[in-house]
């Protein structure tokens, strides 16, 4: 799905690691959630509280789930999901287009 329709858009950027990863949320009406963001190159850990799910539209990357799970590659047109109540880490090689769904 390349664009969604009827949905929130939440006006202030969630910045992190000063500014090499930014979203916008988006509010659907039935209340689930999902975030359209950018990721400089670099390495970024995430904790997570619900489930998700990474879709990356452009870039490559690596990704792990944990501190100690396989390093995996990631390119665009893939994606992978993380448990909640979890961490992962992506080492990010080229700017990163993605969308993450906050799964029930």
């Amino acid at each position: 799905m390349s664009e969604f329709s009827n949905v929130t858009v939440v006006r202030e950027a969630n910045i992190y690691f000063g500014g090499a990863v930014t979203s916008r949320t988006i509010i659907f009406a039935d209340g689930t959630k999902k975030t359209l963001g950018v990721m400089q190159p670099g390495e970024y850990t995430f904790n997570t509280d619900a489930a998700e799910l990474m879709e990356f539209l452009a870039g490559e990357l690596e990704y792990r789930i944990g501190d100690s799970g396989p390093w995996l590659p990631m390119r665009a047109g893939e994606s992978f999901t993380v448990p909640a109540k979890s961490a992962f880490t992506m080492k990010v090689a080229t700017v990163a287009d993605y969308c993450c769904s906050f799964l029930a």
